[in-house]
């Protein structure tokens, strides 16, 4: 996921995009198809962009009217596994992580408790969540943010989760 349509912007089919990756200028680059989770408009394809509050503003081929985008609200913005690409620059941390880089790893406390694998990351308004299944078929849902998740280790299969109280009880 590298995005989703926040709302429509104007009368002439524009959308407020909230970004979810770390190249928007690569992913949201004019002429880019982008595939979506709508069941009316599979894909579309990018044909100006500027940023407005935070957000990007798009406007997409296939969207003309304001009707069109109000029916857009929501939708996902993908893009191909295969097309994902090198990770840009690394974040402050010196680390940036693809979903695919963490789906499968195995999530341990930092006293060596197995919790889990990572099963999928959850894009929120708010953040990502790593949604971890546990031995007895719970999800754990636990922010992606390096006070709670400090170490990740692809090579070693592994991630390291610090939860505060009360987060493994939930």
């Amino acid at each position: 996921m590298v995005g989703h349509v926040a709302r429509a912007h104007g009368i002439r089919g524009e959308v407020a995009v909230e970004v979810r990756t770390d190249v928007p200028e690569r992913r949201f680059a004019v002429g880019n198809v982008l595939h979506t989770d709508h069941p009316d408009a599979p894909t579309l394809t990018v044909g100006a962009t500027r940023p407005h509050s935070g957000r990007l503003l798009i406007m997409f081929e296939e969207v003309r009217s304001r009707d069109v985008a109000e029916a857009l609200k929501g939708t996902l913005l993908l893009i191909d596994a295969e097309d994902v690409g090198p990770v840009a620059e690394a974040d402050d941390d010196g680390e940036t992580w693809w979903d695919s880089d963490l789906i499968g790893l195995t999530a341990k406390t930092t006293e060596g408790a197995v919790l889990g694998p990572v099963t999928d990351v959850v894009h929120g308004s708010a953040g990502e969540l790593l949604a971890i299944t546990r031995d007895d078929g719970r999800e754990l849902l636990v922010p992606f943010v390096h006070d709670i998740v400090p170490t990740v280790d692809p090579a070693a299969g592994v991630l390291i989760v610090d939860p505060p109280p009360g987060l493994l009880e939930l």
